[in-house]
């Protein structure tokens, strides 16, 4: 057996893959806003050339990425859930690993396992699939909710402890998962504090008939995704969200996303409201946005526009809400067009 260490260890952070200086040979420069906007359009150009017709889930989809958060896309099967991760893991340089998701799935197949070796008498660490800088989790709902907690260390923490010794995750570190309407068979409902740690949650929904008929013919002979080529690299947008963090924030907006979250935790429709991460990854994935707009402020159109899609996933609806057919986006919806915008301000 292999002996339990008496304190934690934790080990040096995983490679990237990344490189640490740019094509010159020279550091990386500071980013700026033009780069920002320059290198976000390519990346949603990219995607959008694959899941066309939606041009609202490559914004939010980048937002995300340069928000450093996760991403939770739900629908019905055959929408392109996949394929939009998988267009995103394409148009970035940089390590990817997908996971499908399956009710046999354990725990040690996501983070890793020790392996014993006999030819050296000790024990190896075998990495899992969480140890890439973009993580695809297929169907994420269709595994057990022991398993699926398997990734809250690794998306709150950036690691993950395995037999006592604590592996630090690559950075950039994201994890776009996809799942089933939890009516669908086989699938098991998030838990709470699993959806809590999804920065934003999208639904992609139908295309219209256009842009089903330009899937039809880009798809006709092959796959675009096939020709999808990388447009940046993982380390031009560490430098990004880096510019993100910066992005200025007045103390209005900042209370207009309290107001905004604080709203949900006293809602009659709701049993759970938002809780404090909701508060700050709604401001977070908002300096993404107003980046993406060429702005280095924030607005309160940018938290309007970004609320549904950041809180509503968070809710729990009272029993009698969801008899009345209240759904958990009619209620973030409401709390926006209740709660007083900022005096200046649309």
């Amino acid at each position: 057996m292999q002996p339990e260490p008496l304190t934690p260890t934790l080990t040096e952070p995983a490679a990237t893959g990344l490189p640490e200086k740019d094509g010159t040979g020279r550091p990386p420069q500071h980013a700026t806003l033009d780069e920002l906007v320059e290198v976000t359009t390519r990346v949603r150009a990219a995607v959008e050339s694959v899941v066309s017709g939606r041009p609202g889930l490559a914004w939010l989809t980048v937002a995300v990425l340069l928000a450093e958060g996760h991403l939770l896309v739900e629908d019905v099967p055959g929408v392109g859930k996949t394929t939009l991760a998988k267009a995103l893991a394409k148009s970035i340089d940089c390590k990817v690993g997908r996971i499908q998701f399956t009710p046999d799935l354990l725990p040690s197949d996501l983070t890793g396992v020790n392996i014993f070796r006999t030819q050296t008498n000790q024990f190896e660490f075998r990495p899992g699939p969480v140890f890439n800088n973009i993580v695809i989790g297929d169907e994420i709902n269709r595994a057990s909710p022991k398993t699926q907690s398997a990734l809250l260390e690794c998306m709150e923490e950036g690691q993950t402890t395995i037999d006592g010794v604590t592996h630090r995750l690559p950075h950039p570190f994201l994890v776009v998962a996809t799942q089933n309407p939890v009516e669908m068979e086989g699938t098991y409902p998030l838990p709470e504090a699993q959806r809590d740690r999804f920065m934003a949650r999208l639904t992609v929904g139908y295309p219209d008939q256009d842009a089903e008929m330009l899937m039809l013919d880009r798809q006709e002979a092959v796959s675009p995704l096939a020709h999808l080529s990388p447009v940046t690299t993982g380390a031009t947008m560490l430098r990004l969200a880096e510019l993100v963090r910066q992005v200025h924030a007045s103390p209005a907006v900042k209370q207009y996303v309290l107001d905004l979250v604080g709203a949900t935790r006293n809602h009659p429709s709701l049993r759970l409201g938002a809780s404090p991460r909701a508060s700050l990854q709604l401001l977070k994935v908002a300096k993404a946005s107003a980046a993406m707009a060429g702005r280095e402020h924030v607005l309160p159109d940018d938290v309007q526009q970004l609320a549904v899609a950041v809180v509503a996933h968070r809710l729990i609806l009272t029993t009698e809400a969801r008899l009345n057919g209240v759904s958990a986006q009619d209620v973030v919806a409401q709390v926006v067009e209740r709660t007083p915008v900022p005096a200046g301000r649309r």
